[in-house]
């Protein structure tokens, strides 16, 4: 079974392909611009690289969120455009769950934060014991909500991490373990392997009725309510 997934939950988004045997290829971009005028190309470049058609993909992967409003709504309709062109099935994957996947084995919680602007952050805690288990469902809070009852070392990841990291080491003080540049940001790679392990369960949504896991309203949907 041989899987495209698409992360587009922050600015650094990026595409992979995946099969049974492990990683084929992944792409990464830490985009300026949005993601919709980088998108298409770089799925039609990893395929070509990767001596593959669309036709070659059994199943498509997309990170469901939560994130960048902007972002998941790119990734999630060029998911659908692609399911709708070959007829393949597709997977939601938890943006937050993948990421945790960049810190197998980790003796501590892992806190995953991406900024949710308005002094807030998108937040999950989970516990490698095996697998990891989710000790805190995703929320959309501020930092010291988050962290109010924590007492141990937390292993600390996501842009959330570097935007809050002042108000983080007031928090938590030594307890605070940033996690190293190279894994402050999410990974297609998880995105793909997480869908795939989702598609031999037949956890798969449907197309038309999938929506990106926001959380909370867009700004722009709490302006106009506020109008109205």
């Amino acid at each position: 079974m041989k899987i495209l997934a698409i992360e587009t939950s922050t600015m650094l988004g990026g595409v992979a392909i995946a099969d049974e045997k492990g990683l084929i290829a992944e792409t990464r971009l830490n985009v300026k611009s949005t993601h919709s005028e980088r998108l298409m190309a770089t799925i039609g470049e990893q395929l070509r690289q990767s001596d593959m058609t669309l036709g070659d993909i059994d199943v498509f992967a997309v990170a469901s969120g939560p994130g960048s409003f902007t972002g998941l709504r790119i990734g999630l309709s060029t998911a659908k455009g692609l399911c709708y062109t070959t007829g393949r099935p597709l997977v939601m994957v938890p943006t937050l769950e993948a990421f945790a996947r960049c810190f197998p084995f980790s003796q501590y919680p892992v806190c995953i934060l991406l900024d949710a602007r308005r002094g807030e952050v998108y937040a999950a805690v989970f516990q490698w014991n095996g697998l990891f288990v989710k000790l805190l469902d995703e929320v959309s809070s501020a930092p010291e909500v988050v962290f109010r009852d924590v007492d141990s070392p937390v292993v600390l990841a996501g842009e959330g991490a570097q935007v809050y990291r002042e108000r983080l080491v007031e928090l938590l003080g030594e307890r605070a373990l940033f996690a190293p540049a190279e894994k402050m940001v999410p990974s297609p790679a998880n995105v793909a392997l997480l869908g795939l392990e989702k598609a031999r369960r037949g956890e798969f949504t449907d197309v038309s009725a999938a929506e990106p896991f926001y959380i909370r309203r867009s700004e722009a949907e709490v302006k106009w309510s506020e109008k109205r």
